[in-house]
């Protein structure tokens, strides 16, 4: 059954990039892959660190720099065949936001932030967002039906506040109203809790431009969601 609330957008930011989503170990990673020996980077600082492995990138094509870069965020999760096809892609592309499977979006777009910044622009420049919504319900027992399914709950309230011909409504549609929505947390790529009232919650979300281009700083709309059908165990 549908519950009824009211979504408020607090703060809406266009991003290129996700703070701290790349490590030291992140760097070093990369960087033994480009054959550069560990001991050589005794006693440098972090930040050294990061600026050697962009630096390094460009000793090789900028394909070969993107393979390093899949290979490292993906490890087994993708064929070396697969890898090479989109490494090449990568370049001219938006796989952030074109490649088919959702689960591989937030990843890409990691890849692309260090790609750019390590060829000087000739990557694309991801398109991403970040904002922060306030959820009110008139009834207290209608926040129940977060608890099963959050992410799913969220992406139904914000397909609310969205064009009926937005790609998210349009390419989600079957699951958006129906009893199931596995890609919900592919299309949040982070679901921050900011506070929780009995009659009020507050997330910030990091996601695509892709799906919530339409959301701005101060939108207020009301919309209805559902809990996904938790499935029965079979004996």
């Amino acid at each position: 059954m549908n519950k009824e609330f009211t979504v408020s957008v607090v703060s809406f930011v266009k991003i290129s990039e996700i703070e701290n989503s790349w490590k030291t170990e992140d760097y070093k990673a990369l960087l033994s892959m480009m054959d550069m020996d560990e001991d050589d980077l005794g006693g440098m600082t972090d930040a050294e660190v990061k600026e050697m492995c962009l630096m390094s990138f460009n000793d090789f094509e900028h394909h070969e720099s993107a393979k390093f870069l899949l290979k490292h965020i993906f490890d087994d999760e993708v064929t070396d065949g697969k890898i090479d096809q989109l490494s090449h892609q990568m370049v001219e592309g938006k796989l952030w936001e074109e490649h088919a499977d959702s689960a591989y979006h937030h990843k890409l777009f990691n890849a692309y932030q260090l790609l750019r910044k390590a060829y000087n622009g000739v990557f694309k420049e991801p398109t991403g967002v970040k904002f922060t919504i306030k959820i009110t319900a008139d009834k207290k027992d209608s926040f129940e039906i977060f608890e099963p399914s959050l992410h799913a709950v969220i992406v139904r309230l914000l397909s609310n506040g969205l064009n009926e011909t937005a790609i998210l409504n349009r390419l989600y549609e079957e699951q958006l109203s129906g009893d199931s929505f596995p890609d919900a947390e592919n299309i949040l790529w982070i679901l921050e809790e900011i506070s929780i009232t009995e009659e009020e919650r507050q997330y910030q979300i990091t996601s695509s431009d892709l799906w919530f281009a339409e959301l701005e700083e101060g939108m207020e709309f009301s919309a209805k969601a559902h809990a996904d059908v938790e499935e029965e165990d079979e004996d």
